[in-house]
């Protein structure tokens, strides 16, 4: 029967739905440092960074260069981006795939799921008091992982005190958008100190250009690190990505 057919097909859908994702976690625990390559059309800061945007191309430029990760900007009004992107790209690299926008309610984590993401940003910055555990609770609910972004030691207590096991430290701040790497060897400094260390992945985010600036993190402690705008400006991506890694260009 027809009808039998289309059960069928409908249950190997859902099988698909439930299947596991892809572990960021275990992707940033490869030996050295690795790199979560961004995908973002543009910035409130920066306007649009790239005019010939083609986030197939990309992923695929990321997929050579050796990234471990990719993260994807969905917010349409401020980075261009859209929920489309993530999921067409979804499941076509074997990658885990990060969606970066500004999640503030757990049905933003449920559609996060359905459009493919294996794992999803929470800004410990807009999520104040039992807002982030209630977020992560959801996320882990649907077998899926986060990564906690902090900006400061007060943040990074919130974070430290909740599930989370990949901590995203930003050297942007929020006040002026100025840089500092500092602000990563001092959080992953304090990390130390507080013991909190082992068993956490920790990915620096923001300002990273050079092969300078990855030496430098990975020395202060750093498992990962997270570059959009220097990827996405890039002619050669994957040449960038193992340039940073310290391997030769693909």
């Amino acid at each position: 029967m027809i009808l039998d057919r289309i059960v069928a097909e409908k249950e190997r859908e859902v099988a698909r739905l439930r299947a596991p994702r892809a572990s960021l976690f275990k992707a940033l625990g490869e030996c050295g440092i690795s790199v979560i390559a961004e995908i973002k059309k543009a910035s409130p800061s920066k306007g649009v960074i790239v005019g010939d945007f083609d986030h197939l191309r990309q992923m695929e430029s990321y997929v050579r260069g050796g990234a471990a990760a990719v993260s994807v900007l969905t917010d349409p009004v401020f980075f261009k981006g859209s929920g489309a992107i993530l999921r067409d790209l979804s499941g076509r690299a074997g990658l885990p795939l990060l969606r970066k926008d500004f999640l503030i309610d757990p049905l933003q984590v449920e559609e996060s799921y359905f459009l493919g993401a294996d794992a999803v940003l929470l800004i410990a910055a807009i999520l104040e008091g039992p807002k982030l555990k209630e977020m992560l609770e959801r996320v882990h609910s649907l077998r899926m992982e986060a990564l906690v972004e902090v900006h400061d030691e007060v943040e990074l207590y919130r974070a430290l005190e909740t599930s989370a096991r990949v901590i995203g430290i930003n050297n942007r701040s929020l006040k002026d958008f100025t840089v500092d790497l500092k602000t990563s060897e001092r959080l992953i400094a304090e990390m130390e100190r507080l013991g909190a260390r082992s068993g956490n992945q920790v990915v620096a985010e923001s300002g990273i250009t050079s092969r300078a600036d990855v030496v430098r993190l990975e020395e202060a402690g750093a498992d990962a690190i997270l570059v959009g705008e220097s990827l996405m400006r890039s002619s050669d991506p994957a040449g960038l990505i193992a340039e940073l890694k310290g391997g030769k260009k693909a």
